[in-house]
């Protein structure tokens, strides 16, 4: 059997190529062969960092929490897939602390949670970029036939961007701008176009991203263009850049009674924001974090076609290079979303 090769990062800067050896499963959980992982913004962020937010790595931790793969060995209480079924990964495990509220519908929301490949508890919740991973069955989510592996990846962060466009209702006749084209405003402009919105426009610092957008049908501005963007009076703006001028250029976009959606996760502590626009527009202002039930939905619409990805994956390296495939994730001008290749032979 060809070694387990993980990517785990140990500290700011110090990004390994390591064989973990093989999974040890619960009985609750199947080993699953990894096809494809997408890197995250967290990911960078560990890798860069040493840190993503408040989650501070404190021992060695396996990344990643977009793949999908195939079942190599099933759960041994007979939960979840067959072996040889062909999986997408739903990263998350709901926990309350014991003492905060949060709505049971929006497990998303659960205080304690732990999420693949996340810092946040220690232990920390290792990831699952390696070639084989034990997971438990209730992440797992079998991939309708034709489906490849390789848009499958795509998954997780396109259910982020489906969930962020639900928080503003429904999209079909309104006008949609997304702020920040990188992978998740890619997605975000995608299911808008799904759902019927009348346009969609994405901002962004970068021309390869516009270009990206651009070939979707989707117009692009250039997020200097502020006298522009202040001319788009859009419905719904989705923020998702994650960057004070982001947001405030979310409030300049909006249209008076207009709803904007903070997606791109803002550095902690106080942020400055256009307030008094946000006031006198009557703006809804809506958070979004990660995703709830979408996933199947998503899946779907992968499947058959509804969602146009085509250009978001921009490069695809093997596990062996995921040094150089990091060092692209993190250049916006060169790169969309960036794949790692696992070797697994279908």
């Amino acid at each position: 059997m060809v070694d387990n090769l993980a990517v785990v990062a140990h500290a700011a800067d110090d990004l390994r190529i390591e064989d973990i050896g093989a999974p040890a499963p619960r009985s609750d959980e199947a080993v699953v062969e990894v096809a494809y992982g997408g890197i995250c913004g967290s990911d960078l962020h560990y890798f860069r960092h040493g840190a993503a937010g408040a989650s501070v790595l404190r021992e060695p931790m396996v990344l990643g929490h977009e793949v999908a793969g195939v079942v190599a060995v099933a759960a041994a209480d007979g939960s979840g897939p067959v072996v040889g079924t062909a999986v997408a990964v739903h990263p998350l495990t709901a926990h309350g602390d014991g003492r905060t509220p949060w709505p049971s519908d929006q497990p998303n929301l659960a205080p304690a949670s732990t999420y693949l490949g996340s810092a946040m508890h220690l232990p920390h919740t290792q990831g699952a970029f390696a070639r084989r991973v034990a997971m438990p069955t209730r992440m797992l989510h079998p991939l309708p036939a034709g489906l490849d592996l390789r848009t499958a990846a795509l998954a997780e962060p396109a259910a982020v961007a489906w969930h962020a466009l639900q928080r503003a209702g429904d999209v079909r006749g309104r006008r949609v701008v997304v702020i920040g084209a990188g992978p998740i405003g890619q997605l975000v402009a995608a299911v808008a176009q799904r759902g019927g919105a009348a346009s969609v426009t994405v901002t962004d610092l970068q021309q390869r991203p516009r270009e990206i957008a651009e070939a979707r049908g989707i117009r692009s501005l250039d997020a200097r263009a502020e006298a522009e963007i202040a001319e788009l009076h859009a419905d719904v703006v989705v923020e998702s850049s994650g960057t004070v001028p982001g947001l405030s250029a979310a409030v300049s976009a909006a249209i008076r009674g207009g709803t904007v959606v903070l997606l791109g996760l803002q550095r902690g502590g106080d942020v400055p924001a256009p307030l008094a626009t946000a006031i006198t527009r009557e703006l809804t202002l809506r958070g979004s974090f990660r995703f709830g039930d979408e996933f199947d939905d998503v899946i779907a619409a992968l499947a058959d076609g509804s969602l146009d990805v085509r250009g978001i994956i921009s490069e695809v390296l093997p596990v062996e290079d995921a040094h150089d495939a990091f060092a692209l994730a993190a250049d916006p001008a060169s790169s969309c979303k960036v794949l790692i290749d696992f070797g697994l032979e279908i």
